[in-house]
């Protein structure tokens, strides 16, 4: 159904009650007199709020309009990491914008699916108010990297682990830590520690504050505000505020009180046999085992992880201070089986990329160096220093459309050289081809270079083959 936009509910009422008429419906123009309905209801809408000096226009609350400019940089982006997902052999899926449901585990469950490498890249919209100050936007765009089905422990984590690092190294967004933990690893300190299995949660939800206050703040919080014990939290600071890599596991295999508890030890033999993989992998140097990440445990199982962006420190010896996630997952085995009649279970593990918080860096770092990006990808522009020549323009567009080249012309019967050239300046576009009573007469095109302003006489059957030749080389 066509997007007519935001209307007063009055206006859908209707704009509803039009669309839906069977006279309207069993017409052979239904989508225009769809249109005509719809456009008809928004004038009548707008015509009353044209004459009110106070009516704003803007987009909906946590929305917002993407210039030319920004989609260029946002397409290079989903570029890059669509092409990563389909070099470790996903494929792409595409389920309803809305859903009842979790949709990739309600997909499996439903087709009876048990294995599957899937990716996905769209629109989504959050369910509470936008906190449009913090960047989080109520429609925003998701890419998703997911491997279903039963397979050998810690292989599809490791490759979920080397896409973050493939993709965030082809950013180029600069240094970056991804930070891993286990559920089962959170879950058996807690127990360790002497936290009460109904607060786990709770506990949970405060340490995910880590990276915004000091542990003393969520310290405090924990017991002054959730009623745990303070030598209970005391002890779980002591294990919190370490992280490492493989060494780490080797110690935590070594502790005399976590390696006393079932949970822990499953979770610790998971990490070892990953770091195995990662190295293997070429970037286990990237991953940090980090007790205090305990992100989205109301759903994962098993390996959880979140990539972070660490900004250059200002002096020698400061620590590196984190930016933000910009990428997070894990493994979720038990999702799939809430939506099975009989309880089957089809494990999972994937990732979703953080694209608008990339977007939001890149466009940043692009306005601080003062960049700036074409919003075509026009290649030839064909002008005319003369009058009635727009036939043989037409005609020598026509030409470069059907070899495939990208060409424009400015929509004027005799435009001035001048401001047809300036266009091609303002637009970056490398190549202008011109024709003209000279050239027209001997049977020649001018190829003229935007960048050096030469021109060359070129054979006009020669033509497309030596602008194929210019733009290969470039």
């Amino acid at each position: 159904m066509p997007r007519f936009g935001v209307l007063p509910r009055r206006a859908w009422a209707v704009l509803r009650s039009q669309l839906l008429r069977p006279s309207c419906l069993a017409c052979t123009g239904a989508v225009r007199c769809h249109s005509q309905v719809a456009e008809a209801v928004l004038t009548s809408q707008l015509k009353p709020c044209q004459k009110k000096s106070n009516f704003i226009i803007k987009t909906p609350k946590g929305t917002r309009d993407l210039s030319p400019q920004q989609m260029v940089v946002r397409e290079k982006i989903l570029d890059m990491v669509v092409s990563c997902f389909k070099r470790h052999g996903a494929k792409r899926l595409d389920t309803p914008a809305f859903e009842l449901k979790v949709p990739f585990a309600r997909y499996l469950a439903m087709n009876k699916v048990k294995q599957m490498k899937r990716y996905h890249v769209g629109k989504v919209w959050r369910r509470e108010s936008p906190t449009i100050v913090q960047g989080r936007f109520r429609e925003f765009c998701q890419c998703d990297f997911d491997i279903a089905g039963q397979f050998d422990p810690m292989i599809p984590d490791a490759e979920c682990l080397k896409i973050m690092c493939e993709i965030l190294n082809g950013l180029q967004l600069g240094e970056f830590l991804i930070k891993v933990n286990h559920r089962r690893i959170v879950d058996g300190m807690f127990a360790v520690c002497g936290v009460p299995e109904s607060k786990f949660r709770a506990i949970c939800s405060s340490m995910d504050k880590l990276d915004k206050i000091s542990w003393k703040a969520v310290r405090h919080e924990m017991v002054a505000k959730k009623g745990l014990a303070s030598e209970v939290a005391d002890q779980i600071g002591d294990y919190i505020q370490r992280h490492g890599g493989e060494s780490l596991v080797e110690q935590l295999f070594q502790d005399p009180r976590l390696s006393q508890n079932k949970q822990v030890l499953e979770g610790l033999r998971d990490l070892k046999l990953l770091f195995e993989y990662l190295t293997l992998f070429g970037i286990a140097e990237k991953i940090s085992f980090d007790l205090s990440l305990v992100r989205g445990l109301d759903y994962y199982t098993g390996v959880i992880y979140e990539a972070v962006l660490l900004q250059t420190p200002a002096q020698a010896g400061e620590e590196s201070m984190t930016m933000g996630s910009v990428a997070a997952g894990g493994r979720y085995d038990g999702l799939v089986g809430l939506f099975d009649s009989k309880g089957h279970k089809v494990p999972c593990v994937g990732l979703s990329i953080g694209v608008e918080r990339i977007f939001a860096i890149v466009e940043q770092r692009m306005k601080a160096f003062g960049e700036t990006v074409r919003t075509t990808e026009t290649q030839v522009f064909v002008a005319t220093p003369q009058k009635n020549f727009l036939q043989e323009r037409l005609k020598l567009i026509a030409e470069l459309w059907d070899a495939g080249i990208k060409a424009e012309l400015l929509y004027k019967n005799n435009p001035k050289l001048l401001t047809q050239l300036h266009y091609c300046e303002t637009m970056s576009i490398p190549l202008v081809v011109i024709i003209g009573e000279q050239e027209l007469k001997e049977g020649v095109i001018k190829l003229r270079s935007v960048a050096s302003r030469e021109e060359v006489a070129i054979k006009r059957e020669d033509l497309v083959t030596e602008i194929q030749k210019r733009l290969s080389e470039s």
